[in-house]
């Protein structure tokens, strides 16, 4: 193992064997792409071998810091030295910069392959900090490869490459997500597009609920949308898009999920301004849940969902059969509100701006819609948010909260 730095050079030798062996040291300037000249030699006697395992290949032959690593914009790290213990299987791994960085990260194993390999790496990019949340599932020595580059540069650059020594490997089944980006929690991409005062700034979501609520202050020209994935769906009845709500508010965005089953989840963010047409990716979040959430989905959402839009009542997007449900929403804008079902409901307006009413649901099976009309000569009502109407009792359906 080799360590550089400014003005020294540490090698550290274990010999495979019992034996004499000779140790060449080879040199060449720093900013030279010239071969590299033989500079001087020594002779190991080894009396008695160490028994251990293997290092991971490092084809950039260095371990620890680069030696010019300063230059590439890092202070200094969380963890000293050239050995990172895991002796449960979880590290994690800060840099603190000068400046705005991008990092990408490389976990190498005997035993990894490239597909399980992303899904051990969670990285976090904020202004002064790099993060990367590294998971073992095998127990044994791992190569921690870092890479960055200055928010305008063209080409990441090896800046560190870290000896992982995992004691118990953590189960395969609480890896990371797959695609997962280079943005995950709050950091330079969100701020970037504006999103400011997150209500979560660590990437990772631990919840024993099955539920969170993720939000960010947001200015007035800027949309949020919201995806949540999961690598093995087993008894979702809905798909996943259901289980997420996106409610903008006047200065705030809230990102609601609730999960309809254990496991780990990724809750992708995006933005656009009102200058985009597409939505660009802002950040993601891991969601872990390993208690046994069975919550039911939010209603179906519906292009008119928009700034302003508050869902107060029901929360749940599938309600009771043969009974009656209270309504009440915010809807801007909007000239009338009315829930269409087995039967038409005219909501009525509060003083507070709150469109409300009782509403019977009618038989299983039936889709109850909430719609509105946004002009007093228009006669034609544009649907918002439908629902669905289940068998089944109250705590069979449970409630979204």
């Amino acid at each position: 193992m080799m360590m550089m730095s400014k003005s020294n050079m540490t090698i550290k030798v274990t010999p495979p064997t019992k034996g004499l062996f000779d140790l060449m040291i080879f040199a060449r300037h720093a900013d030279s792409q010239d071969p590299y000249n033989w500079v001087c030699s020594y002779q190991i006697q080894c009396l008695e071998p160490r028994n251990g395992e293997e290092l991971p290949e490092n084809p950039f032959h260095f371990w620890g810091f680069h030696q010019n690593v300063r230059d590439f914009g890092i202070k200094e790290s969380s963890h000293h030295g050239e050995l990172l213990v895991a002796p449960e299987g979880t590290l994690l791994l800060t840099l603190q910069t000068f400046r705005p960085l991008l990092a990408t990260y490389d976990l190498i194993n005997k035993d990894l392959d490239a597909a399980l390999s992303k899904k051990c790496l969670a990285a976090q990019a904020e202004e002064e900090k790099l993060s990367c949340h590294v998971l073992c599932p095998f127990q044994g020595y791992y190569r921690l490869s870092v890479f960055v580059k200055d928010l305008e540069g063209s080409t990441f650059r090896n800046a560190a490459n870290f000896l992982i020594r995992c004691l118990r490997p953590i189960n395969q089944n609480e890896l990371f997500p797959s695609g997962l980006s280079m943005h995950c929690g709050s950091g330079i991409s969100s701020n970037g597009h504006g999103l400011s005062n997150p209500s979560h700034s660590s990437p990772i979501i631990n919840t024993k609920l099955g539920k969170c609520n993720i939000t960010f202050h947001t200015p007035a020209d800027v949309e949020v949308t919201a995806s949540l994935s999961k690598d093995k769906v087993m008894n979702a009845k809905y798909p996943l898009e259901r289980y997420v709500l996106v409610t903008h508010l006047r200065t705030k965005v809230s990102v609601c999920v609730v999960l309809p089953e254990s496991g780990i989840y990724k809750v992708g963010l995006f933005g656009r301004s009102k200058d985009h047409k597409d939505f660009a990716h802002i950040c993601d979040y891991v969601i872990r849940c390993f208690s046994d959430p069975s919550w039911p989905p939010f209603p179906r959402v519906y292009s008119l969902w928009r700034r302003g839009c508050v869902l107060l009542e029901p929360r749940t997007g599938v309600l009771q059969e043969q009974t009656w449900v209270r309504f009440r929403i915010k809807v801007p804008k909007a000239y009338q509100a009315v829930v269409l079902g087995q039967e038409k409901t005219v909501l009525q307006q509060t003083p507070n701006m709150v469109w409300e009413g009782d509403v019977f649901t009618g038989a299983a099976g039936t889709q109850v819609k909430l719609a509105a009309k946004f002009s007093q000569h228009c006669s034609s009502l544009e649907v918002i948010l439908a629902f669905e109407v289940g068998g089944g009792s109250p705590a069979a359906l449970g409630c979204s909260g």
